[in-house]
């Protein structure tokens, strides 16, 4: 048959639905898994857009591409929580391999295609990637900030921590969301979900 190394690769990624995150969902009910977070941004990225920084310098359609599958490495290399430090030790080594194993499922061009948008999302250089991040990194912050905090109060996460993981990668995609970070790191400040 003619697609079955299509069908094959969106089988295997069904298992990105059983990859449980340290979030939570906004209603704090449960954690939520890694399939519901790549959804979650992919919407992100598009009502957020307007707002990005060097906007005419970025295709909205190839950030949707790298948000759709930047995360599909978990299905083999787990989530790794963004301020568990000795985790995130070899963290690009490992999820490197799963990405070469789940997107070589595919034929050519496709597998190369994949890849390359992943590494670009992992580097951080493009106007593209730039945004993707932002947007990677906003939505479980923006979760976190208007729930309980759960998952920063669980793991003792520190404002420092907070700032240093996130606020740089989100400031530098845009402004607004830049002050919706400050705002909302404030308010999460003064409720006490974030350790000072």
């Amino acid at each position: 048959m003619k697609i079955q190394k299509e069908i094959d690769f969106i089988l295997a990624v069904d298992a990105l639905k059983n990859v449980q995150r340290r979030n939570y969902n906004a209603d704090d009910t449960r954690r939520e898994n890694t399939a519901e977070h790549s959804w979650q941004i992919i919407i992100l990225a598009q009502i957020l857009f307007p707002y990005a920084k060097n906007r005419a310098d970025i295709d909205l359609l190839r950030v949707i591409r790298m948000l759709s599958i930047h995360d599909l490495v978990e299905i083999e290399a787990g989530d790794t929580f963004l301020f568990d430090e000795a985790a995130m030790v070899g963290k690009f080594e490992r999820e490197k391999i799963s990405a070469q194993k789940i997107f070589g499922i595919l034929d050519e061009p496709l597998c190369t295609e994949f890849f390359n948008l992943w590494l670009e999302f992992e580097e951080e250089k493009t106007p593209d990637a730039i945004f993707a991040c932002s947007i990677d990194r906003i939505m479980p912050f923006i979760l976190n900030s208007h729930t309980s905090g759960k998952s920063w109060t669980e793991a003792g996460v520190t404002e420092k921590q907070i700032r240093n993981m996130l606020e740089n990668a989100i400031v530098r995609a845009s402004d607004e969301m830049g002050e919706a970070f400050h705002h909302l790191l404030n308010l999460s400040l003064e409720s006490e979900k974030v350790l000072r």
